[in-house]
Protein backbone atom coordinates (compact mmCIF):
# COMPACT_ATOMS: atom_id res chain seq x y z
CA UNK A 1 0.00 0.00 0.00
CA UNK A 2 1.50 3.30 -1.03
CA UNK A 3 1.46 6.37 1.16
CA UNK A 4 0.02 9.80 0.43
CA UNK A 5 3.62 11.01 -0.01
CA UNK A 6 4.21 8.38 -2.70
CA UNK A 7 1.00 9.40 -4.43
CA UNK A 8 2.05 13.07 -4.41
CA UNK A 9 5.43 12.12 -5.87
CA UNK A 10 3.64 10.21 -8.62
CA UNK A 11 1.44 13.23 -9.37
CA UNK A 12 4.53 15.43 -9.63
CA UNK A 13 6.05 12.99 -12.12
CA UNK A 14 2.84 12.97 -14.19
CA UNK A 15 2.24 16.72 -14.15
CA UNK A 16 0.10 18.23 -16.87
CA UNK A 17 1.37 20.76 -19.41
CA UNK A 18 -0.53 23.44 -17.51
CA UNK A 19 0.95 22.48 -14.15
CA UNK A 20 4.41 22.38 -15.69
CA UNK A 21 3.97 25.89 -17.12
CA UNK A 22 2.74 27.34 -13.83
CA UNK A 23 5.36 25.49 -11.77
CA UNK A 24 8.12 26.94 -13.97
CA UNK A 25 6.96 30.42 -12.87
CA UNK A 26 6.48 29.58 -9.18
CA UNK A 27 9.46 27.38 -8.37
CA UNK A 28 12.68 28.52 -6.71
CA UNK A 29 11.02 31.60 -5.18
CA UNK A 30 10.70 33.22 -8.62
CA UNK A 31 7.39 34.89 -7.81
CA UNK A 32 7.71 37.67 -5.21
CA UNK A 33 10.38 35.68 -3.38
CA UNK A 34 7.76 33.27 -1.96
CA UNK A 35 8.30 29.54 -1.62
CA UNK A 36 5.69 27.33 -3.29
CA UNK A 37 5.24 23.59 -3.01
CA UNK A 38 3.48 21.52 -5.64
CA UNK A 39 1.19 18.54 -5.16
CA UNK A 40 1.39 19.17 -1.43
CA UNK A 41 -0.62 16.89 0.89
CA UNK A 42 -2.66 18.53 3.62
CA UNK A 43 -4.14 16.36 6.37
CA UNK A 44 -7.40 17.42 8.04
CA UNK A 45 -9.21 15.64 10.85
CA UNK A 46 -12.89 15.01 10.11
CA UNK A 47 -15.61 15.37 12.72
CA UNK A 48 -15.46 11.59 13.10
CA UNK A 49 -11.74 11.57 13.90
CA UNK A 50 -10.75 10.26 10.47
CA UNK A 51 -7.77 11.73 8.64
CA UNK A 52 -8.71 13.27 5.31
CA UNK A 53 -6.07 14.27 2.80
CA UNK A 54 -6.33 17.04 0.27
CA UNK A 55 -3.62 17.41 -2.33
CA UNK A 56 -3.01 21.05 -3.17
CA UNK A 57 -1.75 21.75 -6.70
CA UNK A 58 0.44 24.63 -5.46
CA UNK A 59 0.79 25.93 -1.92
CA UNK A 60 2.57 28.88 -0.31
CA UNK A 61 2.61 28.34 3.45
CA UNK A 62 3.88 31.84 4.23
CA UNK A 63 0.92 33.47 2.45
CA UNK A 64 -1.55 30.67 3.33
CA UNK A 65 -2.35 30.56 -0.39
CA UNK A 66 -3.53 27.58 -2.42
CA UNK A 67 -3.48 27.73 -6.21
CA UNK A 68 -5.51 25.24 -8.18
CA UNK A 69 -5.19 24.56 -11.91
CA UNK A 70 -8.61 23.41 -13.04
CA UNK A 71 -8.92 21.11 -16.01
CA UNK A 72 -11.99 19.47 -17.52
CA UNK A 73 -12.26 16.94 -14.65
CA UNK A 74 -13.51 19.71 -12.37
CA UNK A 75 -16.70 19.96 -14.40
CA UNK A 76 -17.65 16.61 -12.86
CA UNK A 77 -16.40 17.35 -9.33
CA UNK A 78 -18.35 20.50 -8.47
CA UNK A 79 -19.76 19.21 -5.18
CA UNK A 80 -16.40 17.80 -4.08
CA UNK A 81 -14.67 21.09 -4.99
CA UNK A 82 -17.30 23.07 -3.08
CA UNK A 83 -16.77 20.98 0.09
CA UNK A 84 -13.00 21.09 -0.33
CA UNK A 85 -13.11 24.88 -0.68
CA UNK A 86 -15.11 25.14 2.57
CA UNK A 87 -12.69 22.92 4.50
CA UNK A 88 -9.61 24.76 3.25
CA UNK A 89 -11.20 28.17 3.86
CA UNK A 90 -12.11 27.15 7.40
CA UNK A 91 -8.40 26.44 7.94
CA UNK A 92 -7.65 30.04 7.03
CA UNK A 93 -6.34 29.29 3.56
CA UNK A 94 -7.12 31.40 0.53
CA UNK A 95 -7.82 29.46 -2.66
CA UNK A 96 -7.25 30.80 -6.16
CA UNK A 97 -8.59 28.72 -9.04
CA UNK A 98 -7.47 29.15 -12.62
CA UNK A 99 -8.78 27.34 -15.68
CA UNK A 100 -6.12 25.52 -17.69
CA UNK A 101 -6.85 27.69 -20.74
CA UNK A 102 -6.27 30.83 -18.67
CA UNK A 103 -2.89 29.56 -17.48
CA UNK A 104 -1.79 28.53 -20.97
CA UNK A 105 -2.94 31.66 -22.79
CA UNK A 106 -2.51 34.38 -20.11
CA UNK A 107 0.24 33.28 -17.75
CA UNK A 108 1.29 36.88 -16.99
CA UNK A 109 -2.23 37.82 -15.95
CA UNK A 110 -2.43 34.71 -13.76
CA UNK A 111 0.89 35.57 -12.11
CA UNK A 112 -0.26 39.16 -11.50
CA UNK A 113 -3.41 37.86 -9.77
CA UNK A 114 -1.31 35.54 -7.61
CA UNK A 115 1.08 38.35 -6.61
CA UNK A 116 -1.90 40.42 -5.41
CA UNK A 117 -2.70 37.66 -2.92
CA UNK A 118 0.86 37.17 -1.69
CA UNK A 119 1.10 40.52 0.14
Amino acid sequence: MSSIIDFCRELRQRETVTEKKLWFELRNRKLAGKKFLRQHPLCVQSYFGKSLYYILDFYCHEAKLVIEADGAIHLYKKEYDKNRYKVLSDLGLEILRFENDEIISNINEVLNKIVLHLH
